[in-house]
């Protein structure tokens, strides 16, 4: 009987101690040296930063973030012109994943109504901030039907190089709409 109050009465200390530690606070600030020769003031002063946890290129309104620009990377965590013009291109097929944030857009398997022994599905990456051909990255798949069983098929390399030059297109369009404003 004395073990079995003995282990309940350690358990408890144990509990009450892990309960008692989450209220304290803790901290997170570095000490430097008093000779800290980093630049406080001005644009890059990490003190004066007010912004959220996800940074300030998230923002959710249409609005464009604190610097200002007009390159088309507020509101989501990539360029927001190649998103859109990611999505336009591929709209004739159905979303399977579209992370504004993480700049990924993943197609369904489409089936074209003129050969529906052949389909075909789209991954794209959106790679960065900035209009330009290296932030983007699309990979294409396609599978044929062979005896009733859809068997992976090579696609030409040229295939993904167009759809990239697609988007790189539609995305200066909308560019060029946007600062036509």
């Amino acid at each position: 009987m004395v073990r079995k109050n003995f282990g309940s009465l350690i358990l408890c200390s144990v509990l009450a101690l892990g309960v008692a530690g989450c209220g304290q606070k803790i901290k997170t600030e570095a000490k430097f040296p008093t000779g800290d020769t980093r630049d406080k003031g001005g644009e890059n002063d990490i003190y004066n930063e007010q912004g959220s946890i996800f940074g300030q290129s998230l923002k959710l309104s249409g609005k464009k973030n604190r610097g200002g620009d007009s390159d088309g990377a507020s509101g989501i965590g990539v360029n927001s012109f190649l998103w859109r013009a990611t999505l336009d291109t591929v709209s004739f097929m159905p979303l399977a994943s579209a992370d504004p944030f993480g700049g990924v857009i993943l197609t369904d398997w489409y089936i074209d109504p003129q050969i529906t022994n052949e389909r075909v599905k789209i991954n794209a990456f959106i790679l960065g901030r900035d209009l330009q051909a290296a932030n983007i990255r699309v990979r294409t798949f396609r599978q044929i039907l062979q005896n009733g069983q859809w068997v992976d098929a090579a696609v030409s390399e040229e295939t993904a190089r167009k759809l990239e030059d697609a988007i790189l297109t539609r995305a200066r369009e909308l560019r060029i709409a946007h600062l036509g404003k």
